[in-house]
């Protein structure tokens, strides 16, 4: 199990393609940082799962298990940055990638200025988002979804590490999804479970409050990643 450097970033490589493999260990070892490489899908998801890196450098296209099953994996374990190397124009991977939880993505061929750009600007925010909740002390159930934070003791929501203010119900009705990950509901649900069985209202407001949320809470409100509509069926959250 590797440990945390004490001064150099830990970066965990899986790329089968051993020339791009040596050229994303090159850029980074040549910027600081310490890296780790694993060329297989079932050894990079073990080595992923132990802990221990400070960003995740992953390739989609694997023998053994591929990038998507990885990603799936970690998210379940933690939330450290991933960075999903791509083919170039390949939108679908990207959309998939992003859906289970990757954090951002890096289109080949890439410049090393690029990647090490990236790469220290999802450590910092990692690190912002890790102090903001030592400083808020979360309690058991609170909920850390990539940049966002739902503190569930004293009701405060936080993205990238800034304080979010919501009123009553959109803080509600945030934590009831967040609670709920992946499980869609359609708006007669949300609107039961939020403003009760017994009131009497109009079921757009379900919708009011889902927009307002995304304003609030998303990098692109008209691309959400946490608050995704599934047409015809409801809402789902995306941790």
């Amino acid at each position: 199990m590797p440990n945390k450097h004490e001064t150099k970033p830990l970066i965990l490589i899986i790329e089968d393609d051993d020339t791009i493999a040596s050229l994303e260990r090159d850029f980074l070892e040549i910027a600081g940082f310490e890296t780790v490489r694993e060329s297989d899908g079932v050894k990079g998801m073990e080595r992923a799962i132990t802990g221990g890196f400070d960003l995740i450098l992953l390739d989609l296209m694997l023998p053994g298990i591929d990038g998507y099953a990885i990603c799936r994996a970690v998210r379940d374990k933690t939330t450290v940055p991933i960075l999903m190397v791509t083919a170039r124009g390949a939108e679908i991977d990207i959309v998939r990638g992003l859906g289970l939880g990757a954090d951002d993505y890096i289109t080949k061929p890439f410049t090393p200025a690029e990647l090490v750009a990236r790469i220290k600007s999802h450590i910092a925010r990692f690190k912002r988002l890790t102090q903001a909740v030592s400083t808020n002390g979360l309690s058991e159930g609170s909920i850390i979804a990539r940049d966002l934070i739902i503190n569930s003791t004293t009701r405060e929501v936080f993205v990238c590490g800034e304080a979010i203010e919501l009123t009553n119900k959109e803080y509600e009705l945030l934590l009831f999804l967040a609670s709920n990950p992946k499980i869609v509901f359609d708006k007669e649900k949300l609107y039961d479970k939020i403003w009760g069985e017994d009131m009497y209202g109009d079921l757009n407001t379900v919708k009011e409050h889902i927009n307002r949320l995304r304003k609030k809470i998303e990098k692109d409100p008209s691309n959400p990643a946490y608050i995704q509509t599934l047409w015809g069926a409801g809402y789902r959250f995306m941790g």
